[in-house]
C-alpha cells in the first residue's frame, strides 16, 4: 500500500499545471451512453476514478480508449452496444459516480441495473433524489440485494423539484431527460460549474437545454443524440487546494490552466486571510503577505458558497493562522475524519456537531497519520508541507482517485514530497 513520505519547511515556488476536472470527466463519460456515435472527451485527468469509470462502461459492452502518449488526456468513448446494461458491484465498489450511469441507461435501453455505490466514507449521499426523479417520468424503480432495477418503455417529461440540491441527481435526471418525450422541467437545481460543463456536452451532443447553471433547468427531449467532442473543465478542488498549498508554505506559486471564476468563494477566503493573489483569465497567482495569516470563518455551502470538497484543506490552512477559526460543515455530517489526524501533528482543532474550532497558530510537528477520504489526504499534504521533519501519510490510494500524479506537481515547485510503494501505474 503506497505512502507519502514529505519533509516540511519549503516554500513552493513555480508555476503549477491544474488538470481536468474529475467531478466533470466522470459524468461528461456515462453521457456517452445516451448515442451509438463516438464521445470524445479531451482534457481527462488521470486518475483512479476514471479507470474505473474506464471499466465499468467496458463492461456494459462499451468500446472505450484512454488516450497515450501526446493524447494522454483524451478518451474516446463509443456505446454502439450496450450488451450488459448493468453496474456491477464490484466495479463501483469504490465510486460514489457509479449512479450517474443510471439516468442515461435507462434513457437509452430502456432498462438499468446499477449497484449502489461506494466512494469516501464522508458521510450519507442518498441515491433517493434519483430514483424519485425517474419514478416522476415514469419508470419502475425497484431494490433487490444491493441493486437498484429501473425499467420503462420510454421516459416521459415531467416537473421535478428537487427536495434539496444534488450535483449527481441534477446531473443524473439532466442526462436522463434529453432523451424522454416531451419537456421537463427541474427546479432547486445544482449550479456546480460541472453540472454547467455536462450540459456544454450534451448540447453538442444535440440535446436541447436552457437554464444550465441556474437553479432552473428546462430540457425538451430529443428522439436520438449524435457524438460530439468537448474539452472538460480545469478542476476547480484540485486549483484550490494548490492555491492553499502556495499560501500555507508562503510561497510564490502560479496555479495555471484554472478557471478563476469557479474560485471566487475561496479566493474572498484567501484574501481575507491576508494571503496576496494576482488573478488572470485563466490563473492565479498566490503570494505570501509578508505577515501572519488572519483567521477567517467558513461554512460549506453548495455552489457558488464555499465548495465542501474545500473544507478539510482550508482547515490545514486555518492551523497556521492567528486567532480562532470556525468551520462549518453543512453538505456531509461525517466530513471531520482529518481533524484527529492534523491533532496528531501538532494542530488544536476541537469538534461539536458539525462545527470545528481552529485555534492557531500552531507549530505542526511531523507524524505518521493515515488519510481518511480524498480531501482529507489533501489536508494532510499541506500540514506535512509546513510540518517540522518528515511525516508519512498511510493510505494515499485516497489521492490517486481525485488528484493526478500530485506528488510529482508538487515536486516540480519545490516541495520534498515522494511516494513509497507503487499501486497505481509507475511515478
Amino acid at each position: 500500500m503506497d505512502k507519502f513520505v514529505v519533509r516540511g519547511g519549503n516554500p513552493l515556488l513555480g508555476t503549477i499545471k491544474v488538470s481536468g476536472a474529475k467531478n466533470s470527466a466522470l459524468p461528461c463519460m456515462a453521457a456517452a451512453i445516451l448515442t451509438e456515435e463516438e464521445v470524445v472527451l479531451e482534457n481527462i485527468p488521470q486518475v483512479q476514478d476514471i479507470e474505473t469509470e474506464r471499466k465499468l462502461l467496458t463492461s456494459m459492452g462499451a468500446e472505450v480508449e484512454l488516450g497515450y502518449g501526446r493524447a494522454q488526456h483524451r478518451t474516446s468513448i463509443k456505446c454502439a452496444i450496450l450488451s450488459d446494461p448493468v453496474a456491477k458491484y464490484e466495479i463501483v465498489k469504490t465510486m460514489r459516480a457509479s449512479s450517474l450511469v443510471l439516468g442515461p441507461l435507462i434513457a437509452r435501453t430502456g432498462i438499468a441495473r446499477v449497484a449502489m455505490p461506494g466512494g469516501c466514507a464522508i458521510g450519507g449521499r442518498p441515491i433517493d433524489l434519483h430514483i424519485k426523479g425517474l419514478e416522476a417520468m415514469g419508470a419502475t424503480v425497484t431494490y433487490d440485494h444491493g441493486y437498484l432495477e429501473a425499467r420503462v418503455d420510454r421516459l416521459k417529461g415531467a416537473h421535478i423539484v428537487f427536495d434539496k440540491i444534488t450535483v449527481t441527481g441534477t446531473e443524473d435526471l439532466l442526462m436522463a431527460a434529453t432523451l424522454a418525450d416531451g419537456e421537463t422541467i427541474f427546479e432547486n437545481c445544482a449550479r456546480e460549474p460541472e453540472v454547467t460543463d455536462l450540459a456544454a456536452l450534451l448540447t453538442a451532443m444535440g440535446a436541447k437545454i436552457e437554464g444550465a447553471g441556474t437553479s432552473t433547468i428546462k430540457v425538451q427531449g430529443v428522439s436520438s443524440l449524435h457524438g460530439a467532442r468537448h474539452r472538460i473543465n480545469p478542476d476547480r478542488i484540485e486549483a484550490g487546494t494548490f492555491l492553499i498549498a502556495g499560501a500555507i508554505t508562503g510561497g510564490d506559486l502560479n496555479v495555471d490552466c484554472c478557471e478563476p471564476e469557479h474560485l471566487s468563494a475561496l479566493i474572498a477566503k484567501l484574501e481575507q486571510m491576508g494571503v496576496k493573489l494576482d488573478v488572470g483569465k485563466d490563473h492565479v497567482r498566490v503570494r505570501s503577505g509578508g505577515g501572519p495569516l488572519k483567521a477567517a470563518d467558513i461554512s460549506t455551502e453548495e455552489y457558488p458558497g464555499f465548495p465542501t470538497d474545500m473544507q478539510a484543506q482550508f482547515m490545514a490552512l486555518a492551523t497556521q493562522a492567528e486567532g480562532t477559526t470556525t468551520v462549518t460543515e453543512n453538505i456531509f455530517e461525517n466530513r471531520f475524519m482529518h481533524v484527529s489526524e492534523l491533532n496528531r501533528m501538532g494542530a488544536n482543532i476541537t469538534v461539536s456537531g458539525r462545527t470545528a474550532t481552529v485555534r492557531g497558530k500552531s507549530d505542526l510537528q511531523s507524524a505518521a497519520v493515515m488519510c481518511s477520504d480524498l480531501r482529507a489526504s489533501a489536508a494532510l499534504v499541506l500540514a506535512a508541507l509546513v510540518a517540522d521533519g518528515e511525516s508519512i501519510l498511510d493510505r494515499v490510494y485516497h489521492m490517486d482517485r481525485g488528484y493526478e500524479r500530485l506528488e510529482e506537481k508538487l515536486r516540480g515547485v519545490g516541495a520534498q514530497i515522494r511516494r513509497m510503494g507503487d499501486v497505481f501505474g509507475k511515478r
